[in-house]
């Protein structure tokens, strides 16, 4: 064959730029296989000659060097399936800051707020009597003593309708004159402590056991004076317990012979 054959050869057959590129892609691609097979116990040979290999096998020193100094990088995202993965650092939210008004608003604001003070009045009510000392009321008790007390309901019978009706729950008290020492009985009501019994203990008087009850008692008072007026009264007392019932009958026998004699030297 001449030199002019010689130089005129198939085009195909010369690796151009490209081809070579190509097959270093492909032999770089296949690489890891056959460093993994020198790693699992081959021939350390297959690497050498890879390196001395050259172009035609598609790895260069460089390329060796690559694949033994960096590990095959990982994604955090396959860590990320197991709860892995680089941790992330916490945003710190800013604080919310007040907003303040602009000047039209904050204007109107001030502007609504003194409307609001000019339209509540001060109001000042001066007292019509001025309690400048303590008034004394006079119970015309006054003069007298206590000698007996006890919590006990008061009734009254109404002659017009035949029956027993209440007059109050208080105290009833016997009091004794300091001058004349006559005894009288005394009966307000709780809180309005008006009078609801007002009458001299005189030897006419009998006191008398309610009923089925031992303890309530009965008696007549001529002349009661609870209303303002004198008038005839049938009244009945009861207590909570025959105990406190029994101490009322003897403090109201004593006040009734006392009394009889204070009457019998008049």
């Amino acid at each position: 064959m001449s030199d002019l054959d010689e130089k005129k050869q198939d085009p195909t057959s010369v690796s151009g730029p490209d081809t070579i590129a190509k097959e270093e892609e492909d032999t770089t691609t296949d690489a890891p296989s056959t460093v993994d097979s020198s790693k699992e116990g081959g021939d350390p040979a297959s690497v050498t000659g890879a390196e001395s290999s050259g172009v035609g096998s598609g790895l260069t020193a460089a390329t060796v060097d690559s694949l033994f100094s960096k590990p095959p990088a990982t994604t955090d995202s396959v860590f990320s399936m197991f709860g892995g993965g680089p941790k992330k650092e916490k945003r710190e939210e800013p604080e919310d800051e007040e907003v303040e008004p602009s000047g039209s608003s904050k204007a109107k604001k001030e502007a609504d707020d003194a409307e609001d003070v000019e339209a509540e009045p001060d109001v000042h009510f001066k007292p019509v009597i001025h309690l400048t000392e303590e008034v004394e009321v006079k119970t015309n008790e006054e003069l007298e003593e206590q000698t007996f007390k006890m919590r006990a309901k008061l009734f009254k019978f109404d002659r017009d309708s035949r029956e027993w009706k209440e007059r109050g729950t208080g105290d009833v008290r016997l009091l004794k004159h300091k001058e004349n020492h006559k005894t009288r009985l005394v009966m307000r009501r709780d809180k309005t402590l008006k009078v609801c019994a007002n009458h001299y203990i005189v030897p006419e008087m009998k006191l008398s056991p309610n009923v089925g009850s031992d303890r309530s008692w009965v008696w007549n008072a001529a002349a009661d004076v609870s209303e303002g007026e004198p008038e005839a009264q049938t009244l009945a007392i009861r207590f909570g317990n025959s105990e406190n019932a029994n101490l009322f009958k003897d403090a109201f026998i004593k006040a009734q012979l006392e009394n009889a004699k204070l009457f019998a030297s008049q």
